[in-house]
């Protein structure tokens, strides 16, 4: 049997999954990505091998992804995050969508053709506003866990205006917040809904849209509001965190196809 392994170094998490020769998910993890992209990088391959039970033997391809797939030494190739996000989704969404990956430090909308192909995308990297550094922000400074934000907005009975875009403006903004005494849940509604906003005005959002992105995957009340700010549904693969994983190791799937195929 053969496998493969996408390896996504990104800004505040490493991911990394191995797939068999049909494409199908034998395991995952996610760890913090420090300071050492090296290190971690093959920290969590071995993870994911020895979750799996295989050995390196097996793995037949390698792809590095995200911010730090260039630290990663032992990779067969490197492919970008929109590249690997775009052929991970399809693998779920065989069909045109329009892709919003939220993560640690930067946002993406990609558009995708009935193929997978990309027809375009956007990216925001002027500012942490809106994204999972902001919400980590947030709750560092209100002295919550970030495992409790997404039961909190759920039930929140109204929710806060946040009208600061810059992320240190808006702490501000909500300390004094916090200091009058409007209900934290309040306020983390409303940190959402300012991180929806955030995402809508970026790109169009037309067709089906799919979420993707450690913010959605820990806090799926995010797909929601973003829903009800389109007026429709909004969909999210399993595990949207290692999204951008899975397309890497589906890639070096493609490319052994490929060799194969000659």
């Amino acid at each position: 049997m053969n496998y493969f392994v996408g390896i996504d170094i990104g800004s505040t998490t490493a991911k990394a999954v191995v797939v068999d020769h049909e494409g199908a998910i034998l395991a995952q993890t996610v760890r913090r990505s420090g300071y050492d992209f090296a290190v971690v990088a093959r920290d969590v391959f071995s993870a994911v091998l020895q979750q799996a039970k295989i050995q390196r033997v097996s793995v037949m391809g390698i792809v590095s992804t995200g911010y730090g797939r260039r630290n990663v030494d032992f990779t067969d190739q490197q492919r970008t995050e929109i590249f690997c996000h775009a052929r991970g989704v399809h693998h779920y969404f065989p069909e045109p969508v329009t892709v919003v990956d939220i993560g640690g430090q930067d946002n993406k909308v990609i558009h995708l053709g009935p193929g997978g192909e990309r027809l375009g995308f956007t990216m925001n990297r002027k500012c942490a506003a809106g994204t999972g550094a902001f919400i980590e922000e947030i709750a560092y400074r209100l002295d919550l866990p970030l495992n409790d934000l997404n039961r909190m907005a759920e039930e929140a009975e109204s929710e806060v205006t946040i009208g600061s875009f810059c992320t240190v403006f808006s702490c501000t903004e909500i300390l004094g917040m916090a200091r009058r005494g409007i209900p934290v849940a309040d306020i983390i509604k409303g940190v959402f809904r300012s991180v929806v906003k955030r995402v809508a005005e970026m790109d169009s959002l037309d067709g089906k849209v799919v979420m993707t992105g450690g913010v959605v995957d820990h806090n799926p009340v995010v797909a929601q509001m973003l829903g009800e700010a389109l007026g429709r549904s909004v969909e999210t693969p399993p595990h949207p965190q290692a999204i951008g994983a899975l397309g890497a190791a589906l890639i070096a799937r493609d490319m052994q196809e490929e060799i194969k195929s000659k």
